[in-house]
């Protein structure tokens, strides 16, 4: 017979029961719905609603459980709906009726979203230490690489040349963002529903900050009517997974184009790549897609996650059950692809050759040279349209902007002297960006120390957690 039972005349329809069970997706949270347990057997003695006898029997009975779980050795009935059926069905069986008087004061609905809560703070920590791993990653490579020269681009054209360190570190700091973001999250999902009950809180004595301080909240909600059915800090955190996927996605389209023989930027390492069952000179960048791939179903759990919230009146309804289908994948998905990336980057081999030629072609400098002219008092748009008509002269000669000399220069405007001819040269051009945030030495450094000195500080909140 269910636990709730007493009002039925008939038996739950077999077809319904495995219908509307959660039991094969929620009993990750064993441990949380375990951990809030005890918290609760302990208020519930500490505030005279069961003997000190009881508190310590059902707090061991607990206790059992959880190691038995760990071990592999509980049953998990199909029966059972959910994880706080499961445990309090088993605690039951152990402890006689005496188990049925946990569940005084709490109701499945504040249960769950405590759990999911305890479940997503653990997550965040742990999700936040694999992004530091990235930048770290990032900037190690990055660190390597100050004076390598590549063309930046727009609209996937050549456009000027920058340090690869630069654009390194431009992963790095939307990762920060990232950390910035599941920090919120962390935040948000810090207040203990429990002792909302079902959704009008209780009439008994209990002391929901005293369960607060036990498993960790820094704060009680504020409404039971709002505790029972918020997931705002699910889509929050659904949102966050799904920006980091953007940024991983990003990185990984950048990786699978730089390795391509049209590109020939990077090569992979052997061991985060595969090969083709048919073409065996194939050495296709798979992680690499995989992650980028990945990312739509994280999207997709957001959206869904906001499709089951739209149209939810006041307070708990059954839809809420599906909430925990988008949590644990954004989780799993994020646990695999950051690694994965992580990995992928520290074994890549960067072909500085190839990339110091890329820059070198394609007027990626043409920039300069109108700056140049700006310097000598012409407009700037003026100086645009003169080094445009230069670019255009070139292209219909066949001449490469490594053959240009003064007496070209001259032919577009006077005011070109020897020194122009230092601006042809890329790695000089990336260095004098050095404007704040750019791409220039100094600016990489102030960047590579900012990037730092923000790591540490993360780290220092993930350590204190």
């Amino acid at each position: 017979m269910k636990l709730w039972g007493g009002r039925f005349s008939k038996p739950t329809d077999k077809s319904v029961e495995q219908f509307t069970s959660s039991l094969l997706l929620d009993r990750r949270l064993y441990r949380e719905d375990v951990e809030g347990s005890l918290a609760h057997a302990k208020m519930l003695g500490a505030v005279g609603l069961i003997s000190p006898e009881e508190t310590d029997a059902i707090r061991s009975a607990l206790m059992e459980m959880l190691l038995s779980i760990e071990s592999g050795e509980f049953y998990f009935d199909p029966a059972d709906e959910d994880i706080h059926m499961a445990i309090e069905r088993a605690l039951i069986d152990k402890v006689g009726p005496l188990g049925g008087k946990l569940h005084t004061a709490r109701s499945r609905n504040d249960q769950v979203a405590t759990d999911m809560r305890l479940y997503l703070k653990r997550k965040l920590i742990a999700l936040g230490g694999l992004v530091v791993d990235l930048e770290k990653a990032l900037v190690d490579l990055a660190a390597d690489h100050l004076e390598t020269v590549m063309p930046g681009y727009t609209h996937m054209q050549r456009a000027q040349p920058v340090f690869l360190a630069q654009h390194l570190l431009a992963y790095v700091f939307m990762l920060q963002r990232d950390g910035r973001r599941l920090r919120g999250c962390h935040e948000e999902a810090d207040a203990m529903p429990l002792g909302s009950a079902a959704l009008a809180g209780t009439a008994l004595p209990i002391d929901r900050e005293m369960v607060a301080k036990e498993l960790g909240f820094s704060k009680i909600s504020d409404n039971s009517m709002d505790a029972v059915s918020d997931r705002d800090f699910l889509v929050q955190f659904l949102a966050a997974a799904a920006t980091i996927m953007v940024h991983l996605s990003r990185l990984a389209e950048e990786l699978v184009v730089w390795s391509s023989a049209e590109f020939g930027f990077i090569e992979l390492d052997d061991s985060y790549t595969t090969g083709s069952s048919i073409m065996p000179q194939k050495k296709n960048p798979d992680v690499a897609e995989l992650i980028r791939g990945k990312s739509g179903r994280v999207f997709g759990g957001l959206t869904a996650m906001l499709t089951v919230l739209k149209g939810l009146p006041l307070t708990y309804n059954r839809d809420l059950q599906e909430d925990k289908t988008f949590l644990f994948d954004a989780v799993d998905t994020l646990e695999g692809c950051l690694p994965a990336m992580t990995g992928m980057l520290r074994g890549a081999r960067v072909n500085t050759t190839v990339l110091a030629k890329a820059a070198a072609d394609g007027f990626a400098v043409a920039t300069d040279f109108a700056d140049y002219l700006v310097t000598k008092g012409v407009p700037f748009r003026a100086a645009h349209e003169t080094v445009g008509k230069l670019v255009k002269w070139c292209l219909d000669e066949g001449k490469a902007e490594t053959g240009l000399t003064l007496a070209d220069l001259k032919k577009f405007d006077s005011r070109f002297e020897a020194d122009a001819l230092k601006l042809i040269d890329p790695i000089a051009s990336a260095a004098s960006r050095n404007s704040a945030g750019g791409t220039g030495p100094e600016s990489i450094a102030a960047q590579m120390e900012q990037a730092g000195s923000a790591m540490a500080d993360f780290e220092r909140w993930l350590s204190a957690d």
